[in-house]
């Protein structure tokens, strides 16, 4: 029986490097498939029969002549592992793209179920969901509590002017991608600029730290945080806002990304807020502004998506939806920043 390579993974190249680099870790026929999710690089699960483990490589058609997005993906995952934050322990890191065609990494499989959808977390009952969802942010607690000094990534990011910078790199990104009127984007983005916060001592941000991007095992506790592509150095107030923009998902219609947050028993944005500030001891008193960005983040993002379909280099069902989704962003987003001055 022959086992058909999954796009982008050379079963046999990637064995050939194992037995090399990793003697007697691989001791079967290997097998693969794509993991679905994540945002843009690929995962795939491999196992020989015996064991299994996760390879992480660019997509397909990636130019970057650099290792660096696999090389910041492992070295932030390895140099977290000793912590309290649970993320999977890393194997192996390939920079020659001679080997599949790309950089690449290998790290244990965890075991775990990535909640998505309110229908999943529904299932557990009110108090699983309450508590997986506690647990969500008390992990975010523990990342930001780590120091990044002490576990070696001093040098992972420049957190001086962090929010300057996003703030200029996603409104770069929002006149790429301009192909229509967005009403009320422009003047949430000056009501950004014009309040910039100071920002408290940096800590390592995941930069999409969400429920599906984490893993949760039988005990309902978090057995590995994931994706870590968007890691940098900077403010950690931006993770805690994204976390809150998401479970306010009903409020602005959005209904193209996981909607655990309204299952009965998922605590509301004002709980998560005030658990993540009684465990961490900052000062969120500012947050407002974060979650106003973070809905300008997630309409960039959304606009962009819809611009590449409208120019035909996107195809697939639901991508036109995608578009009437923007505006409650901008307006939800608008309305917070107003509130707030």
């Amino acid at each position: 029986m022959t086992h058909a390579d999954p796009p982008g993974l050379d079963l046999g190249r990637l064995r050939a490097h194992l037995d090399e680099q990793l003697p007697g870790l691989v001791t079967g026929t290997l097998t693969g498939e794509v993991v679905q999710g994540g945002r843009s690089n690929l995962t795939y699960i491999v196992e020989d029969g015996r064991a299994k483990w996760v390879v992480r490589r660019p997509p397909l058609g990636h130019v970057l002549p650099t290792a660096h997005d696999m090389s910041r993906e492992h070295r932030v995952i390895t140099a977290l592992h000793p912590t309290n934050v649970p993320v999977p322990e890393t194997l192996l890191l390939c920079t020659d793209p001679a080997v599949l065609g790309a950089p690449f990494y290998v790290m244990e499989f965890v075991a775990g179920t990535p909640y998505r959808t309110a229908g999943e977390l529904t299932a557990l009952g009110a108090d699983r969901t309450r508590s997986i969802a506690y647990a969500l942010v008390d992990t975010l607690v523990d990342l930001h509590a780590v120091d990044p000094g002490a576990v070696g990534l001093a040098d992972f990011g420049r957190p001086e002017g962090y929010l300057e910078r996003q703030l200029r790199r996603w409104k770069k990104q929002l006149d790429g991608s301009r192909s229509r009127d967005l009403p009320g984007v422009d003047r949430l983005h000056d009501r950004l600029a014009a309040a910039l916060p100071v920002s408290p001592e940096p800590a390592i941000v995941h930069g999409d730290y969400r429920l599906d991007n984490v893993l949760v095992g039988s005990d309902d506790r978090i057995t590995a945080v994931l994706d870590w592509e968007m890691s940098t150095l900077g403010d950690p107030l931006t993770d805690l806002a994204l976390l809150v923009a998401y479970a306010e998902r009903d409020a602005v219609d959005l209904h193209f990304v996981a909607n655990a947050s309204a299952a009965p028993g998922y605590p509301g944005p004002d709980e998560v807020v005030a658990r993540y500030a009684e465990r961490s001891g900052r000062d969120v008193s500012a947050l407002n502004w974060y979650v106003g960005f973070a809905f300008f983040k997630l309409a960039v993002i959304l606009e962009g998506i819809y611009f590449r379909f409208s120019q035909g280099k996107t195809v697939g069902a639901g991508f036109a939806e995608v578009g009437k989704g923007v505006l409650p962003l901008i307006e939800h987003g608008n309305q917070i920043l107003k509130e707030e001055a």
